[in-house]
């Protein structure tokens, strides 16, 4: 499903008939420039750790990790084994986290694929210390839980010892220690920064026992731009890579810009009475007769059924909302009285046309949701384009 071709060759994608009419775009200089945009808000000498997983967040795991180091990422950051196994496959080197749990049984493809494991437990330590016996040394990060309430050993007593105790495990290279905020994309820092306290003074209190770390880190996106203080030897960025920013709380970065454009065609057009029922469940009515034109995407590629009589794309730089539900496999719009619209005509459902602009922030309002999930949504029967120069 993956296609690479020049700006040239997508200028002209009518003409390329096996490609399906449903396609997303994926500008790679836009993405290295995010790259580039947020390792200039850190210190120096801080690494950056691009975070990759959900395929990329929707724009494709192995080119967004091949572009994000090319611009400087020195760390890449999946959830699951199965993602930094991919990522091996492909050729791709350097240091991999692992940022969520490590079953036992996929322990030993860890070790094997030199993927960075996260560790919380004594017991998921211990897996991972036996998988490496013959084979080394598996490395890990020790997660710590300062008010997430997710994965990671808590920073009381019996935390501490735990962590002592998986520190010290034969086996195991425990080179870096993290936690993650939970609320660094609010108005209101008061939680955020007393995690930020929680988790270093946790690993104060681990140095006063002779446990220390190489790689410390807690900043995600809004905290590594709006608190200094996280961004310790390494940051993990995740929406800002793709060109988003978590909240309106969160200070903008320059030259941050989206990098994924999501496009489809027109694929009928029909003018419609006055009172004419459009969609299922009859949840739109015409009001005067109207041009209404069908399109080929639906749920089942990601476009959110949420969005039913919510949003607009764009055509001819137009806004044309949605009419009536989101069926699976198409929708529909109404066009403004005026336009000329054709069969085969470019639409925008995410991104830029002309001056109109629908980013996934918008979709996300309309849909009730957050812009990581418009993205991570766009599903993988949607061949991405990438733009390369």
């Amino acid at each position: 499903m993956l296609r690479r071709l020049s700006r040239d060759e997508v200028r002209t994608l009518r003409d390329v008939v096996s490609l399906r009419p449903t396609w997303a775009e994926v500008d790679l200089e836009v993405l290295a420039g995010n790259v580039r945009a947020l390792k200039a808000c850190t210190r120096p000498g801080t690494a950056l750790m691009a975070v990759v997983k959900a395929d990329g967040y929707g724009h494709g795991a192995v080119q967004v990790a091949r572009t994000a180091q090319a611009a400087g990422a020195e760390w890449l950051g999946v959830a699951i084994p199965e993602e930094g196994i991919e990522l091996r496959r492909a050729g791709i080197g350097g240091p991999i986290l692992l940022l969520g749990w490590t079953p036992p049984a996929q322990a030993a493809c860890v070790v094997e694929a030199d993927l960075t494991a996260t560790v919380f437990s004594l017991a998921g330590a211990r897996d991972l210390a036996s998988a490496a016996r013959g084979a080394g040394v598996a490395r890990a990060h020790l997660k710590v839980d300062t008010g997430m309430g997710r994965l990671g050993v808590l920073t009381g007593r019996e935390g501490l010892a735990e962590a002592m105790a998986i520190c010290r495990l034969p086996g195991l290279n425990v080179e870096g220690a993290f936690t993650h905020f939970a609320t660094a994309d609010e108005a209101d820092g008061t939680f955020a920064l007393r995690q930020l306290e929680l988790f270093q003074d946790f690993l104060g209190r681990l140095e006063g026992q002779g446990v220390s770390f190489a790689l410390r880190h807690a900043a995600n996106t809004a905290a590594l731009v709006n608190y200094p203080g996280s961004r310790f030897d390494l940051v993990r960025p995740g929406l800002g890579l793709y060109g988003y920013l978590p909240s309106p709380h969160v200070t903008p970065v320059p030259g941050l810009r989206p990098a994924m454009t999501w496009k489809t065609r027109v694929s009928h057009v029909k003018v419609l009475p006055a009172g004419f029922p459009v969609g299922y469940g009859r949840t739109y009515y015409t009001t005067r007769p109207a041009t209404i034109a069908t399109l080929p995407v639906g749920y089942a590629d990601g476009y959110p059924r949420s969005l039913s009589s919510a949003a607009d794309v764009l055509l001819h730089s137009r806004r044309c909302p949605i009419a009536g539900r989101v069926c699976m496999d198409q929708l529909m719009v109404e066009v403004p009285d005026g336009l000329q619209v054709r069969v085969g005509d470019e639409v925008v459902l995410l991104g830029q046309q002309g001056g109109e602009v629908v980013d996934a922030d918008e979709l996300a309002g309309k849909a009730g949701t957050i812009a990581h999930e418009i993205l991570t949504g766009v599903g993988p029967r949607v061949p991405r384009i990438y733009l390369q120069g």
